[in-house]
Order: structure tokens, then sequence, then C-alpha cells
């Protein structure tokens, strides 16, 4: 997938400029920026939920602003805010999703595979946040996509649970499917990325292997000093 001189804005606000970089087949791409650098925003313009003002925008061949029922049935996506229905139970909602794909994957299946089984039967309103988490991101791999967009992922989960996301998501890619996922985590981006993004102010600052972005240094001390966050 690519974006190409990207830009979008809402009213006044310029919330994406001149924003490129690019995510290959089979590897983990990383976005890392401070609290509205523009990351949610390029997920929401590359998954088809928003439409940019200029720049090109390609995700298997294809505009995603344009695409089909097809397009998108490859596509997976996991929003920051969940967008889960609330009365639904998780695995009642797998079963659901699956059945909009041809080859999905089996929700009873995932479901282990995600340690969903305790709370399975739970409506979502009633699940604590890492649990919701977890359900969120088996709705967006039900599907088998080509390309998953994670929208930070592990948030909320104890450090067992997000080494289980971790090794989900590494086997996910291995299998050749392409991976975008935005994090705050260094540690999270450090594990897995093949590919490192670094965005600020709605740009990108740095895009490259992670020894690349780090240049010598640590991915901290250097994200600190390309995005001039002071957290």
């Amino acid at each position: 997938m690519v974006f190409e001189g990207v830009a979008q804005r809402f009213g006044a606000v310029e919330v994406l400029r001149d924003m490129s970089w690019s995510a290959s087949q089979g590897q983990i791409t990383c976005i890392l920026g401070p609290n509205g650098a523009g990351k949610s925003s390029a997920i929401d313009i590359a998954t088809g939920l928003a439409k940019s003002q200029s720049g090109q925008v390609s995700v298997l061949a294809t505009d995603p602003w344009q695409a089909d029922a097809k397009h998108r049935a490859n596509v997976g996506v996991m929003l920051q805010d969940g967008g889960l229905p609330q009365a639904v139970k998780p695995l009642a909602l797998l079963k659901h999703l699956s059945k909009f794909y041809v080859q999905p994957w089996p929700p009873t299946e995932l479901a282990a595979t995600l340690g969903l089984e305790g709370f399975r039967d739970t409506p979502i309103r009633r699940l604590s946040g890492g649990q919701r988490q977890r359900v969120a991101l088996a709705a967006a791999l039900i599907g088998r996509p080509l390309v998953a967009f994670l929208d930070e992922p592990t948030a909320g989960l104890d450090p067992h649970s997000r080494r289980e996301v971790h090794e989900l998501i590494r086997n996910y890619s291995d299998q050749g499917s392409t991976v975008v996922l935005s994090t705050h985590s260094f540690e999270e981006a450090e594990r897995l990325a093949d590919h490192i993004v670094v965005v600020a102010g709605g740009h990108v600052v740095a895009q490259g292997s992670l020894d690349e972005v780090r240049a010598g240094a640590s991915l901290e001390e250097r994200f600190f000093e390309l995005t001039g966050d002071k957290r």
C-alpha cells in the first residue's frame, strides 16, 4: 500500500500534510507519533472511512475511497474506539461477521486463539477495556484479510496478553498478509516492526527499518528528537 502526498483538513485544522509512506506485503509497518499526529486519520483514509483532500492512496492497487465490496472483504480494520455493538456477545458477533467472507477464520478457533473463551458469551458492554480490545482485534481478522489496519491493538492489555497478541500478529504477517499498526509503545514497535513510520504534525518525519530510524540511538530517544514530543 502507498500514501503519496496525502493532505486532509477539517476546517482550518490541517490534519495531514504531504504525507507519504508505504507498507509492503508480508511485513508489519508500525506508525509511531504523538497524540494528534495524524495516525488515526491516516488509517481512516487507508480503509476508505474518510477521503483525503489531495494526494494518492493505493491499497491492494485500489483507491480505498472508491473501493467495491470485493476489495473491502480483503481489508481488516481495528479502530481505536472499537466500534463494537454493545449488546452483542463476542462469539455471536464473530459468527455473524464470518458469514460475510468466503474463507473466514473459524469463529471458535479465533476466539480460542485470542483468549476470548472466558467471556465469549458476555455482552460486550460488560467487558473490560482489554477484553474489548481482543474482541475488536478478532473482528478485524475474522475474514483473513490481505491487509489489516490495527489502531493501537494492545492498548489496555496486560503484559502477558500483549505478548500473545504480538505473537498472533507476527504469525499472521508471516503468512503473507500486510499489517499496518499504530502504537504509542516503543517496545511494541521494536518487537514487531519490519518497517517504522514516524509522524508528527500530520507529516512523516522518518521511515525505514528499525535500525535506519534509530540511527545509532534508542528508538525512544530518536522519537523525541524527531517529533519534539517532551512527554
